[in-house]
C-alpha cells in the first residue's frame, strides 16, 4: 500500500500533466479569442476629448502688456481642474477639467511685454519704447493706451526697426521664450490623461486685416526644439500665409515632423479671409493657392471671444438663428470699417459654399475644413463659460464696470466691451488622450465647435441609414458601418438614391436642455449658383416640424434676468433624427453639417449684475442660445 509521501508524490505528477495539457491548449489562442475583449485594440473614436486650441499667456506681447501676470503653468494647472489665481488675485477654478490645450501665444515680438514692463536697456533707449514704459508703469488708463499705440503700430507695421531686429527669430529673447512654451507643453503632457500641445500663432494682420493662423505641433519637444516659429514684421517675417505654408513644408520635409495651420476671426479680415479672386497679398485665387491652402489648413475656428463666426443674417436672411454673436463692424483696429459687400469672404457657411466652387473650377476646395471653437483668452485662462467668464484681457476680468470699456475704438467707431463672447471650446473625436490621436482627428476633420456648453453631438452620413439604427446598442458602430462619420465624405452612389443622415445629440450634464438639431445644407446646382437650406431634424417638446423642414414655434424662454437663473422645463436632454435630403440631386456638389441649439439661458453680462451689480448698457444682450457646430460632410458627383 502507497505511503501517504507517495501518494502526494503522484497526485503533484498528475497536476503536472494536467497542466501541461491546460497551457498546451491556452498557446493555440483562436481567432475568436484574439477578439474576444471589445474594447482591445479598437481605435473607434469612442470618446470626446475637450479642448481649447487658442490660449494666450503673458508671453504674448498684447497680453502682457494688458496686465497678465499668470504663468504658463498656472495656465495648464487650471486646465487640467486646478484651482488658481487670475492676475487680479481672483481665486478661479473650470467647472469641469479640460483633456487638452494648446498654449498660442504670438509669435511675433516674444517676450517683449516683459522688458516693457521691466525696462529693459534697449527698450528705453528707443523714444517709442520708452513711451511704453513709462505708459506701463503708470498703470491703468495710460497703460491701456500705452499696449493699444503698440498693437496699432504692430498692425500698421510702423514698430522701430530696432525693435523688431531685437524680439525676432535667432534673437537670444526669442530663442528664450520658445524654450519656455515648448518645455512647459512637454512637462505638463501626459498621455492618456492630459494632452498638452506645442502650438504658437502667427498674427498676419496687415493694415489691420485679421488673417491670423494658429499652428499645432503634433511632435515632441526634441523635435519642436528644431526650429523656431515664423514671424510676421518685416525684414525677416511675412504676413503672407503663403509663406507660413512653406514653414510647414519645410518643417516636415527638412525635419520630419507633423504641423498644420488653422485660421480665425474672418469677421475681422474685412472680405479677405476667404478670398475667391484676388488675395490681400496681390496674388490670385489660382491652383496653386487652393491646392496649398487646402493642404495646410484642415480645420478653422468658428467661434470665439472675438465673435460667432458660422453665418451672419446679410448672408443668410432666412436664418433666423444667423444673428448670433456676430462682430461687424469693422477690421481688428477699426481702421476701416465694415461694407456689406465683404461679409462674403468672412463667414464659415459662406466659404464652405465658395470652395464648391472653386473645386469646380480649379479642382481643388481650399474651404473644406473641419470646424471647432477656441477662447483665444489673453488671460491664461480657458473659461468659456457664461458663468464662469473673465474676459479676453486681465484689464477686464469680472468687475461691477469692466464691459462698459470698448474692446477697440478708433476715430471711425468702436467694439463694445459687452459684445466679447465667452466662447468655445473643440470637441474631438478620438480613442485616446494623446497628441497623435487628437492631433490626428482635427486633421480628418471629426470635430465640432461649441460656444462652450459641453454637449455630445455624432453626426454620420451614408446611404442606407434607419431609424431603428438610433436603438442599436452602440449607434456609432453602426454610423461607421453604414457612412463616414463628421468631417468625412460620402461615396458616389450609382443610383439617384438620397443620402441619409444619422444624427444626436445630449445635453452637457451640467448646462441647458436642447432646444433642435439642424442640417444645413449647401450646395452648387448645374448653372454654377451656390444655395443654402435650413432643416430642422429633431425638435424638443412635441412640436411639429413643417412640410418646408422648420419648426416655426420656438421653444420658449425661462430665464429669469433677476436672478440670472432658468428652468430646464422646457427643452430636451436628449435629440436624435435620421434625415434623408429630401432635394438631393446626384449631379450637384454638396456639403451638410449640424447646429444644436440650446434652450435660452443668461449671457455673462447678466451673471455680472446679478454678482457684482454691473450696469448692463440698454443695447446688450442679456439672454442667447449656445450652440454646437459640427464638422461637414461633403458629397461630390466626381
Amino acid at each position: 500500500m502507497p505511503t501517504i509521501n507517495a501518494l502526494k508524490v503522484l497526485s503533484f505528477a498528475c497536476l503536472l500533466a494536467n497542466a501541461h495539457h491546460v497551457f498546451a491548449a491556452d498557446t493555440a489562442t483562436t481567432e475568436e479569442q484574439m477578439k474576444f475583449s471589445p474594447r482591445a485594440n479598437n481605435t473607434q473614436p469612442n470618446n470626446v476629448y475637450w479642448g481649447d486650441s487658442h490660449l494666450h499667456t503673458g508671453l504674448s506681447l498684447d497680453a502682457g502688456l494688458f496686465g497678465n501676470t499668470v504663468s504658463i503653468d498656472d495656465a495648464y494647472r487650471l486646465a487640467r481642474g486646478e484651482q488658481i489665481n487670475s492676475s487680479k488675485g481672483i481665486p478661479l477654478k473650470l467647472a469641469r477639467p479640460l483633456d487638452w490645450l494648446i498654449i498660442t501665444d504670438h509669435t511675433d515680438l516674444m517676450g517683449i511685454a516683459t522688458d516693457i514692463q521691466q525696462g529693459a536697456d534697449n527698450i528705453v533707449a528707443i523714444p517709442k519704447g520708452k513711451e511704453w514704459h513709462e505708459g506701463f508703469k503708470k498703470g491703468g488708463k495710460t497703460a491701456g493706451e500705452a499696449a493699444f499705440d503698440l498693437i496699432q503700430n504692430f498692425s500698421q507695421m510702423t514698430l522701430p526697426e530696432q525693435i523688431i531686429e531685437d524680439y525676432s527669430p535667432g534673437s537670444e529673447v526669442f530663442g528664450s521664450v520658445w524654450k519656455t512654451i515648448v518645455n512647459a507643453s512637454e512637462q505638463h503632457n501626459e498621455p492618456g490623461l492630459f494632452t498638452a500641445f506645442i502650438g504658437f500663432e502667427w498674427t498676419s494682420v496687415p493694415k489691420g486685416f485679421n488673417l491670423h493662423r494658429n499652428v499645432i505641433i503634433r511632435d515632441n519637444a526634441e523635435m519642436a526644439l528644431k526650429i523656431q516659429p515664423p514671424t510676421t514684421q518685416p525684414p525677416t517675417g511675412s504676413t503672407n500665409p503663403h509663406d507660413l505654408y512653406q514653414w510647414l513644408e519645410d518643417y516636415e520635409t527638412k525635419h520630419g515632423g507633423r504641423a498644420f495651420a488653422f485660421s480665425h476671426n474672418g469677421n475681422l479680415s474685412n472680405g479677405w479671409m476667404f478670398p475667391t479672386d484676388k488675395t490681400y497679398h496681390g496674388g490670385t485665387v489660382d491652383e496653386e493657392y487652393v491646392r496649398l491652402r487646402a493642404k495646410w489648413e484642415p480645420h478653422y475656428e468658428i467661434t470665439q471671444i472675438k465673435g460667432d463666426g458660422e453665418a451672419h443674417p446679410y448672408l443668410s436672411p432666412e436664418d433666423e438663428f444667423a444673428d448670433y454673436e456676430n462682430w461687424d463692424v469693422g477690421n481688428l483696429d477699426i481702421s476701416e470699417l465694415k461694407k456689406p459687400e465683404m461679409l462674403k469672404g468672412e463667414y464659415a457657411r459662406e466659404a464652405l459654399k465658395q470652395g464648391l466652387a472653386l473645386e469646380k473650377k480649379l479642382g481643388y476646395n481650399p474651404y473644406k475644413f473641419g470646424v471647432g471653437g477656441a477662447t483665444d483668452s489673453h488671460t491664461s485662462l480657458a473659461t468659456a463659460d457664461e458663468d464662469n467668464f473673465f474676459s479676453k484681457s486681465a484689464s477686464v476680468e469680472p468687475s461691477k464696470d469692466r464691459m462698459a470699456h470698448p474692446f477697440i475704438a478708433s476715430k471711425l467707431g468702436r467694439i463694445e466691451g459687452y459684445t466679447l463672447v465667452a466662447s468655445g471650446y473643440t470637441g474631438v473625436w478620438a480613442h485616446e488622450n494623446t497628441r497623435a490621436a487628437i492631433f490626428d482627428a482635427i486633421e480628418r476633420k471629426e470635430t465640432y465647435g461649441t460656444t462652450g456648453p459641453r454637449m455630445t453631438v455624432r453626426f454620420f452620413g451614408g446611404w442606407e441609414y434607419q431609424p431603428q439604427d438610433l436603438q442599436a446598442s452602440d449607434p456609432a458602430k453602426v454610423g461607421y458601418a453604414k457612412g463616414v462619420p463628421m468631417g468625412g465624405d460620402l461615396v458616389k452612389q450609382q443610383s439617384d438614391k438620397a443620402p441619409s443622415f444619422m444624427v444626436y445629440a445630449m445635453r452637457d450634464p451640467k448646462s441647458a436642455y436642447l432646444d433642435r438639431i439642424q442640417i444645413i445644407k449647401g450646395w452648387m446646382d448645374a448653372k454654377g449658383k451656390l444655395h443654402e437650406r435650413v432643416y430642422d431634424v429633431a425638435v424638443s417638446d412635441g412640436r411639429k416640424i413643417d412640410s418646408s423642414g422648420r419648426a416655426k414655434q420656438a421653444v420658449g424662454n425661462t430665464v429669469d434676468e433677476a436672478t440670472a437663473t432658468w428652468s430646464n422645463s422646457i427643452g430636451d436632454s436628449q435629440l436624435a433624427s435620421v434625415w434623408v435630403d429630401p432635394n438631393f440631386d446626384k449631379n450637384e456638389s454638396a456639403f451638410y453639417y449640424v447646429r444644436v441649439l440650446e434652450i435660452p439661458t443668461p449671457r455673462w453680462v447678466l451673471y455680472d449684475k446679478v454678482r457684482l451689480g454691473a450696469d448692463i448698457p440698454k443695447e446688450a444682450e442679456l439672454v442667447g442660445q449656445e450652440r454646437a457646430y459640427s464638422s461637414p460632410i461633403w458629397y461630390s458627383p466626381k
